[in-house]
């Protein structure tokens, strides 16, 4: 069984908080989530992902946020991982993902 996503936006930034498990089922939410604001490269987005109730996370979810940078515009892109338990920012850390993203 996958997680749900729930969005938050305001004028310069986007929320995506993850509850449950965040793995391959939830690709095309998750894509969803932020693809009108990454196909508008007018304006700099802000984008955090809160994993406040994320449980758990595979190698897929690391890629979907891996596509999110690169949709977002890369080294331009501001994307912070907020609020992962643990286990999971002991993934992301040996992913090194602090190199890519702001894990806070």
């Amino acid at each position: 069984m996958s997680g749900t996503i729930s969005i938050a936006r305001s004028d310069q930034e986007t929320t995506i908080s993850i509850k449950g498990r965040f793995n391959f089922e939830m690709h095309s939410q998750f894509r969803a989530a932020y693809q009108e604001e990454t196909t508008d490269k007018s304006h700099s987005r802000r984008f955090i992902i809160d994993l406040a109730g994320t449980e758990y996370i595979d190698s897929s979810a690391l890629g979907m946020l891996l596509l999110l940078r690169e949709e977002a515009g890369t080294n331009e892109a501001d994307i912070e991982i907020a609020n992962a338990r643990p286990e999971i920012r002991k993934i992301l850390e040996t992913a090194n993902f602090q190199r890519l993203f702001k894990i806070t």
